[in-house]
C-alpha cells in the first residue's frame, strides 16, 4: 500500500479527533480494505472446502453408528429418485 498523508483535527488540547485524507488516498485505502476482505473469504471458502465429506462417507459414519438403517439407495441400484409409477 502506498504511503498515507494524513491530516489531522484536533480538539482544544491538541488531541487528535479525527484523520483527513485526501479522496485519491481514502479510495485506496477502501480498495486495500476490500482486497484484504477477499482475502479472508477465500482463506475461509478453502477451510471449508478442505472440510468437506461426502454423503457415503457420513451414510456409512452414521449407519456404522445405528443411526441410520443400511439399504441401498435408488440411484445405487441404476433406478431414478423420486415417486415411481
Amino acid at each position: 500500500m502506498e504511503q498515507l498523508n494524513p491530516q489531522y483535527v484536533v480538539d482544544d488540547k491538541g488531541r487528535k479527533t479525527a484523520v483527513l485524507l485526501s479522496i485519491d488516498e481514502y479510495g485506496r485505502l477502501l480498495d486495500e480494505l476490500e482486497d484484504l476482505a477477499d482475502g479472508r473469504e477465500l482463506t475461509e471458502a478453502v477451510e471449508i472446502e478442505n472440510d468437506f465429506r461426502n454423503y457415503d462417507e457420513i451414510r456409512e459414519e452414521l449407519i456404522a453408528l445405528g443411526l441410520l438403517q443400511g439399504r441401498r439407495r435408488n440411484h445405487d441400484r441404476g433406478g431414478s429418485v423420486g415417486n415411481e409409477h
